[in-house]
């Protein structure tokens, strides 16, 4: 975007349609889709930051220098509204009772606009809408207020009603190429070279979890040893299988807390502070809730929870038997243990791939270069066909997971099916 500001890298196709866009007509509604952490919204604050600028140059909009730029950096522009996964089950509802939803997006941008110009609406995790919030949504989609631009950041486009999709302008962002996600990672004071380029590597293309990586150490240390121990648990007994994955699960889940924190604390250095993230801003019944940590990985729909032990792992016990045994419980949601599921997942997946990587002899794919010593080893012992049927359960295992399946009875399965 020659002469504009913006903080979008490496996504050049994206961003010379926006530029087109700019230049001539912007759609009332666009669908950024991606992977978690590549880039949506921080594109989509980069079009509610160019439509919203007071440059007199519309083609050095957003200027990134005026007032209404740096409201939208700081998360507190009173026209910029934005929506996100929220509760125990992360997912976008219905709203109107007493949770925030699309009802109260709607109901905020009925409104008339706060500095009389255009107004944005961003919707992060937009794929988490449940489908009565999709249908609530799709009047606002079909006729929306004046000067109202709706941008939707989704994982998948899949999980949306034909009626949302059809309606919408849709644009698909891509990795991000490893050396702009390295720059992105040092001129942010981040992460010296070498560590910026291993951090960007094990990101895989996304930007968001190198900035999570990159501000907790710690989750990146707990990744490594989630790998390791995955590959050790290869010629495991099944007994040894069933309890080193549900040890993983507890481990995933600290390296799902570390990266949220590592999230925050990225979006309180940009001046998006947790407060300004997590606050609701009002005029009337207007509010605007912002998630500081961009496009990190979200929470999957949750069902009941369940009691586990101090080591982590999920028991179906009471917690009266629970405490005759002389050990402390607690209860997580299952929001929790569900992402905690989808990033055990994720490692173990990217794992495999690394994996296939050395034993077809390509070692330079490999995106977590002090794990090659270890997966050399465990190429030597692998079957190319039973590593193929690994890949495509871990595949399935993810959907079962966005799908409301038990994360316990998911890992369990991979862990009894991980010889075939």
């Amino acid at each position: 975007m020659t002469g504009r500001r913006i903080r979008t890298r490496g996504q050049p196709v994206a961003i010379a349609a926006v530029e087109a866009m700019l230049a001539s007509h912007v759609p009332h509604a666009l669908l950024l889709t991606g992977p978690a952490g590549i880039g949506k919204t921080t594109l989509a604050l980069d079009i509610a930051a160019a439509l919203l600028c007071r440059a007199e140059d519309p083609a050095a909009r957003p200027c990134g220098t005026c007032r209404s730029c740096r409201a939208v950096d700081h998360g507190n522009h009173p026209d910029l509204h934005r929506l996100a996964p929220a509760g125990a089950g992360g997912v976008i509802a219905i709203g109107g009772r007493d949770e925030r939803g699309v009802r109260d997006l709607v109901a905020e941008l009925a409104l008339l606009p706060v500095e009389g110009g255009a107004r944005v609406a961003i919707v992060e995790g937009a794929h988490r809408m449940t489908d009565d919030a999709q249908s609530a949504f799709l009047k606002t989609l079909e006729e929306p207020p004046t000067g109202v631009v709706l941008i939707l950041c989704a994982d998948t486009e899949e999980r949306f009603l034909p009626t949302i999709r059809s309606r919408c302008v849709r644009l698909r962002l891509g990795p991000v190429p490893r050396r702009d996600v390295e720059t992105i990672l040092v001129e942010r004071g981040l992460a010296d070279a070498p560590q910026a380029a291993r951090l960007a590597r094990i990101a895989g293309g996304r930007p968001g979890l190198a900035l999570a990586y990159a501000a907790a150490p710690d989750a990146a240390i707990v990744r490594a040893e989630i790998a390791r121990t995955i590959l050790d648990l290869g010629t495991a007994s099944r007994a040894a299988r069933l309890s080193g994955v549900r040890d993983l699960a507890g481990r995933a889940a600290e390296m799902v807390k570390a990266l949220d924190g590592g999230a925050g604390r990225v979006g309180e250095a940009e001046g998006v502070t947790a407060a300004a993230a997590s606050r609701t801003t009002r005029r009337g019944s207007r509010s605007a809730t912002a998630r500081a940590a961009g496009d990190a990985a979200g929470s999957a729909a949750a069902t009941d929870d369940a009691t586990i032990g101090p080591d982590g792992t999920a028991a179906e016990a009471s917690p009266a038997s629970q405490a005759s045994e002389g050990r402390a419980a607690v209860r997580v949601p299952a929001s929790e243990r569900r992402a905690a599921a989808l990033a055990l997942v994720g490692v173990w997946r990217d794992l495999l791939r690394d994996l296939a990587a050395v034993t077809v002899g390509e070692p330079r794919l490999v995106h977590d270069v002090e794990l090659l010593d270890d997966l050399e080893r465990a190429a030597a012992r692998t079957d190319d066909q039973a590593l193929g049927s690994a890949l495509r359960r871990l595949d399935v295992a993810g959907e079962r997971l966005e799908g409301n399946v038990s994360p316990e009875l998911v890992l369990d399965v991979l862990a009894l099916r991980m010889h075939g």
